[in-house]
């Protein structure tokens, strides 16, 4: 029996280090920036829960998800991004669920040239966001939406009230714009902030103003605050709502004020009540099975589907890329994103998204319905 030498034994060991570490490096890394904690928690914790359903393996690549918890803070979104690209070497990253460490993020993503799949619909200055796309619907695409429900229900005037961060001035500037179109005028703007315990003040202003309706740009429990307020002063008429309130938290916490509420919302919501000829209907079966087999009976969230839909785009453009380039490397990130700019009709839970070089929303109608709370549930407008 021949026993190795010594250098023999060590050349096996180098030659081992350098197949493990030729393996480690054709992973596909991808970093993730979740909120879950913090004040956009309501939104990030969903999202947290979903990732255990994004897919292990693409094409024969593992895929290397590193979660970390941003606290709905910008300024640690930003650190975040920054491990991601300088020590991670990430391919892709995902996140956040708030709106301000999604922008904080994107800075970090054209400086380093890596392709951001951002869980919120953020709205960037001009000539920025080259590597950023939006998996949640752009708030343009909503505001429409409610425009035109409002019009059809004779709504000739609307009373605003909104987070007083970017969501809620997105959506001031986005429904004025729709209403206004739709011949309906926007007779006063109130603002509140997202850790508010009271909005007395600012609900008295709207009741003054006599607006057939009330729409409320807020997100996740923070949504119910105006709801509840504007009912407890004795505001009768209809409220709307924005995509973002679409979680049972609104009406858990609303309670019987929220009834009657109508808002936008993504297909998931409420999956079983698409026609079954609708493509999204598929996947969002599938991922609201999933998420309440694990959670709960209604659990399921407007935001928590966004990472499960990050796994559909990532099954769609990764195989593509490979094929240009391997992971860990710029290359492989540049052929991600082409893939993601010329791969047609992803279909998703929230819609079909087909992004190009100048739309990085890539949603159509496709990617919106219109909901009722009817006695504690959604109900599917027509």
């Amino acid at each position: 029996m021949l026993i190795p030498s010594p250098r023999t034994l060590a050349h096996a060991a180098l030659a081992a280090l350098s197949l493990a570490s030729a393996i480690a490096q054709a992973d596909v890394t991808v970093g993730v920036s979740i909120a879950s904690t913090g004040p956009s928690a309501s939104l990030g914790i969903p999202q947290k829960n979903t990732m255990p359903f994004l897919p292990e393996t693409i094409a024969g690549e593992k895929i290397h998800y590193i979660v970390m918890d941003d606290g709905s803070d910008p300024t640690q979104g930003t650190k975040i991004a920054r491990r991601f690209v300088t020590d991670d070497k990430v391919d892709i990253i995902l996140g956040s669920s708030a709106v301000a460490p999604s922008i904080a993020i994107s800075e970090v993503a054209d400086e380093s040239q890596t392709v951001q799949l951002a869980f919120s619909p953020i709205e960037l200055k001009p000539g920025r966001g080259a590597w950023t796309y939006r998996l949640a619907q752009p708030v343009k695409l909503m505001a429409e939406a409610v425009a035109e429900r409002a019009k059809a229900n004779g709504v000739k005037s609307v009373a605003f009230i909104g987070f007083a961060d970017a969501y809620g001035e997105t959506w001031l500037k986005e429904f004025t714009a729709a209403a206004q179109t739709n011949g309906i005028k926007v007779t006063a703007a109130e603002r509140y902030a997202r850790s508010d315990t009271s909005v007395t003040a600012q609900a008295l202003k709207l009741i003054a103003a006599r607006a057939d309706a009330v729409l409320i740009a807020g997100a996740g429990t923070g949504a119910a605050l105006p709801h509840t307020t504007l009912r407890e002063r004795g505001y009768t008429g209809p409220i709307y709502q924005t995509h973002g309130a679409a979680t049972r938290d609104l009406i858990r916490i609303g309670g019987k004020a929220v009834n009657g509420a109508i808002l936008p919302a993504g297909p998931v919501i409420v999956a079983e009540q698409l026609p079954s000829n609708d493509p999204v209907k598929k996947p969002g079966m599938d991922y609201v099975t999933r998420y309440e087999k694990q959670y709960g009976p209604e659990t399921r969230t407007q935001f928590g589907a966004h990472p499960y839909d990050a796994g559909l785009v990532l099954q769609r453009i990764v195989p593509v890329a490979l094929k240009k380039a391997k992971p860990g490397t710029p290359e492989f990130r540049k052929a991600l994103k082409d893939a993601l700019e010329s791969e047609r009709d992803i279909v998703v839970s929230h819609g079909v998204l087909n992004y190009t070089a100048q739309d990085h929303f890539g949603f159509d109608k496709r990617g919106r319905v219109m909901l009722t709370i009817d006695n504690g549930n959604w109900k599917l407008l027509k």
